[in-house]
């Protein structure tokens, strides 16, 4: 691999830099940055940066770059920079995967030590080995308690309908903001005797390998080159897909390479690509439902689709996008940036998610959903799907369900064939990974689900939801609502479920107004250890406290309770009382350490007058945990009413919760409790305000201070609340917040942005706002600002001979200039080039720990310099603020008597667009010694 020498920085231990912080302005380097050039001095390992880190730049176009050792897999969660427990950004990746950059302006660090790289909450930098910061949990797994009884139902045996199966390829696409055309392809199965107009059920799988095919390679971009084939993810959700056929439903799984390649180029991750592509699929089925004359082979070789009850199904990125594929069918998103213009001719009764992303924490409040969190998720590991239930508690009727099924043992790519090895065409990999033996998700293990296992459970509660969804079956609700029922088709998985909505009465909703007794409330996302939930090094150890843009962020909390001797109660209390009138139970998620056993609560509630009831005691395990999992998850309990309709309290008005320890010590902590009754009521969906956050590009200008405005479209109906956040003008990065109330048509979001001209080259500057739907509006597009584009061009770069002929031993040098200094690193690459006569300078005449640590070959075998390979190259940088610099190639001495030998080469520059630009060819001689 590729070696990268590092930057002198500072002899300090400690240091302060401009950093980016999530809505602060920053300079964007474009997404297809190059490897890092090598730095112009060279450090040791103890310059004051940890292994791997390293400052290039100066002032607007100052970076701070990690170094991995080995290439990071293309996956769904994002690669994010920390300082400390604070989100600095999410650096751009170069080709490689090795190097990631991120651009630094205005927040000020602390200690260089405290620097972290995240993905998924797990560490990917040197010092993390990929663990956590929780090593404090107990190292033995527990099961968590007794098999459920069973459901009434089992979702998971298939159909009595003959099942057919084949493919489809359209015209392909072009999606705002690629640059590539994206393809128009699907597998299609269904019954082929069903009665009638069937329902439809579509999949999109998520951000995997692109392509693969040249040697044991595999590429991330789009369309395919070099002999390689797009890598068939649509292919690899059969099981599931011929399981729903059978039991009659039609089922489509679409292909998403052309985004999978392209979705670093957009600002959400492709989510608004993803519905786009979903809905020009419906779009087709809508059509061909209307006359199937003109329907592909594989669609009029099934049973007719019914686009009044479509289910859709997202894993990973797909998550995000049937997400908002199914917001996007309710409220139009923003025309310039959706793909699919026409009408909408289908009715989305739910969504499963499978290990999502949900980078926006957007999900939609008015349409059922059941996630699958994998407990040994490797990639998107801090399980941010919860999210998708957590984050719709208030924001609309709450007559939605919205489920989460969390799945002990299961992986994160196992779900999808195609990204299963011994599966799939392609190749592939477990995306769990541990230097050690992890005692929970190591496959062996007796809590690891092996691939066939997985894939089994997986289709059995997708085919539940489906059932629940769209078929309206209400006996199998019970596998999704946490009412603790098994499905014997998922066979040996262990699957815990909890839910909101569907008619629950909210309750008791932490907030800062609540009052507590012998706990505490505390913040689910907030660096301030004496504030958080967790310490908050224990980042992504529960998927509940999954970090969004901000840190702190306001509007999320929880009750943490801690407790020494068994019989001192935690009293719950709101600002207001609230009503449990009509309820059946008491539903609460409660989070317990885990691998804990046994944690006994007494559950009462009091009311205004002051009479009291208790209803029952409740019983609780922790999840199956280790130091590389996602198990700090609310468990559901329910407790009966029956006492408190006995005791004559007033149901109408209850002031507070009780929760009284029967164990001698613990920890325990309540997300919320609600009011339960049986059924799925009817989801009419909520004519809400959309908020959308554009992006604003202007041109910087040459001097002067002018003052834009974050685009913002508020549509649909009614007035909602919404908390923005931006940064805080003077703030050096600090992000503020506000709730605002929002109207369509109205100007009641507004950040002014200053950007000020200059007439020196450097990169895009970016000021970013975004924006989380609190009561009665959704949002479409959550993240967006006003960027002020560089107008200044390019110096002129020259290359000119220092010493070009020399004496074997001795270093060839030529000096690197600019035309002027800038503001941020010019970078580039030197290319060898066949020589026109005469011998060649070959990797034996060159030093070999130059050779393997800037261009990352080896010596052996001998052969001429333009035979390295295709990417063997020499990358040099002109740090900002300097004119020129210094370009060797250090040569060795022989005893061996040979003639002149030499070299060719060319060196490009990248430009503002991060493609090389040729610029000048030079040549030097190595003269023998002898």
């Amino acid at each position: 691999m590729r070696r990268v020498s590092r930057v002198v920085t500072t002899a300090l231990a400690a240091f302060t830099l401009a950093a980016v912080s999530p809505g602060a302005a920053h300079a964007l380097p474009y997404a297809d940055a190059p490897p890092p050039a090598p730095a112009t001095a060279t450090g040791d390992s103890d310059d004051g940066l940890p292994e791997g880190w390293r400052l290039a730049g100066d002032g607007g176009g100052k970076e701070l770059v990690w170094d991995s050792p080995e290439a990071v897999p293309m996956g769904d969660a994002r690669v994010e920079f920390y300082s400390g427990d604070r989100l600095l950004g999410r650096p751009v990746a170069a080709q490689d995967r090795q190097s990631f950059r991120l651009p630094l302006h205005g927040t000020r660090l602390g200690e260089a030590k405290e620097l972290r790289v995240l993905a998924g909450g797990r560490r990917l930098d040197e010092a993390g080995n990929g663990q956590r910061q929780d090593a404090r949990r107990p190292a033995s797994p527990t099961l968590p308690g007794k098999p459920f009884p069973e459901a009434p139902v089992d979702p998971g045996k298939p159909g009595s309908y003959r099942t057919a199966t084949g493919d489809y390829t359209l015209k392909s696409v072009r999606l705002p903001g690629f640059p590539e055309p994206v393809e128009m392809q699907a597998k299609v199965v269904g019954p082929v005797d069903a009665p009638g107009e069937r329902p439809l059920a579509l999949f999109l799988h998520g951000r995997h390998y692109t392509c693969y095919g040249a040697g044991d390679g595999e590429g991330g971009g789009w369309p395919c080159t070099g002999g390689t084939k797009p890598v068939p993810s649509q292919d690899g959700y059969l099981r599931t897909q011929k399981l729903l056929a059978s039991q009659g439903y039609v089922t489509v799984s679409v292909a998403a390479n052309g985004i999978n390649g392209q979705d670093h180029l957009a600002e959400d991750g492709g989510a608004q690509a993803r519905s786009s592509l979903v809905r020009l699929h419906l779009a087709q089925w809508a059509d061909w439902a209307k006359d199937r004359s003109g329907a592909p082979a594989a669609v009029r070789a099934i049973a007719p689709a019914d686009l009044s009850r479509v289910l859709l199904v997202g894993h990973s990125r797909g998550g995000e996008g049937v997400n908002r594929a199914a917001l996007d069918s309710l409220s139009r998103p923003p025309a310039d940036q959706d793909g699919y213009r026409g009408p909408v001719r289908w009715k989305i009764r739910g969504n499963v998610l499978i290990g999502p992303t949900i980078f926006g924490q957007n999900p939609v409040p008015d349409v059922p959903s059941a996630t699958i969190l994998p407990g040994c998720d490797g990639d998107v590991s801090d399980l941010q799907g919860e999210i998708y239930v957590d984050g719709t508690r208030g924001v609309s009727r709450g007559d939605a369900l919205h489920s989460a099924v969390y799945m002990v043992g299961a992986n994160h790519n196992f779900f999808n064939s195609e990204w299963t090895p011994g599966q799939a065409k392609a190749p592939a990999t477990d995306d769990f990974g541990s230097e050690e033996p992890d005692p929970v998700c190591t496959p062996g293990t007796k809590t690891r689900l092996t691939a066939p296992q997985q894939q089994k459970a997986g289709a059995t509660y997708i085919a539940a939801a489906a059932r629940l969804f769209v078929a309206g079956d209400d006996r199998v609700r019970p596998l999704l609502d946490g009412s603790g029922r098994r499905a014997p088709s998922a066979g040996p998985a262990q699957v815990l479920t909890h839910a909101v909505g569907a008619g629950r009465t909210a309750a008791f909703l932490p907030k800062p107004s609540t009052k507590v007794e012998g706990g505490r409330v505390c913040a689910q996302v907030d660096p301030d250890a004496a504030r958080s939930c967790l310490p908050p090094r224990t980042n992504g150890a529960s998927p509940h406290f999954a970090g969004w843009e901000a840190s702190p962020e306001p509007g999320r909390d929880a009750v943490a309770m801690r407790w020494s001797r068994s019989g001192t109660p935690v009293r719950v209390t709101p600002a207001r009382p609230v009503s449990l009138a009509g309820a059946k139970e008491l539903a609460l998620r409660v989070i317990v350490p885990p691998n804990t056993e046994g944690t006994a609560l007494d559950v009462g509630v009091v009311d205004s007058a002051g009479h009291r009831a208790k209803l029952g005691r409740a019983r609780v395990d922790g999840l199956p945990g280790s130091g590389m999992t996602t198990s700090y998850w609310a468990r559901e309990l329910r407790v009966p009413m029956s006492a408190a309709v006995r005791a004559g309290l007033d149901l109408r008005s209850v002031r507070s919760l009780e929760l009284t320890p029967r164990t001698g010590k613990g920890k325990a902590w309540l997300m919320d409790a609600w009011g339960w009754r049986p059924g799925t009521p009817e989801v009419k969906p909520a004519e809400l305000p959309r908020v959308d956050i554009g992006r604003l590009k202007v041109k910087e200008g040459d001097s002067g201070v002018r003052t834009y405005h974050v685009p913002v479209s508020v549509t649909g109906k009614g007035s909602g609340q919404v908390r923005l956040f931006h940064a805080k003008p003077g703030g050096a990065g600090e992000i503020v917040s506000r709730l605002v109330t929002v109207r369509p048509g109205g100007q009641d979001i507004d950040v002014p942005v200053e950007v000020r001209g200059d007439t020196r080259y450097g990169y895009d500057v970016a000021h970013d706002a975004f924006v989380k739907a609190v009561r009665g509006a959704v949002v479409g597009s959550h993240h967006g600002g006003v960027t002020a584009q560089n107008d200044d061009p390019m110096p002129k770069v020259t290359m000119e001979p220092v010493a070009d002929r020399v004496t074997e031993g001795k270093p060839l040098k030529w000096r690197l200039t600019l035309s002027q200094a800038v503001d941020v690193d010019i970078q580039g690459q030197i290319s060898f080039l066949p020589v026109t006569g005469g011998a060649e300078l070959s990797t034996l005449d060159v030093d070999p720990r130059w050779l393997e640590n800037e261009i990352g070959e080896k010596p052996r075998p001998g052969r001429a310099l333009s035979k390295m390979g295709q990417d063997a190259s020499l990358y040099v940088s002109v740090p900002a603020g300097k004119k020129s610099v210094e370009v060797r190639v250090p040569t060795v001495k022989d005893d061996v008597r040979e003639p002149d030998e030499s070299l060719k080469a060319q060196l490009s520059v990248y430009d503002e667009n991060w493609e090389p630009q040729a610029g000048p060819v030079f040549t030097g001689t190595v003269r023998n010694a002898s």
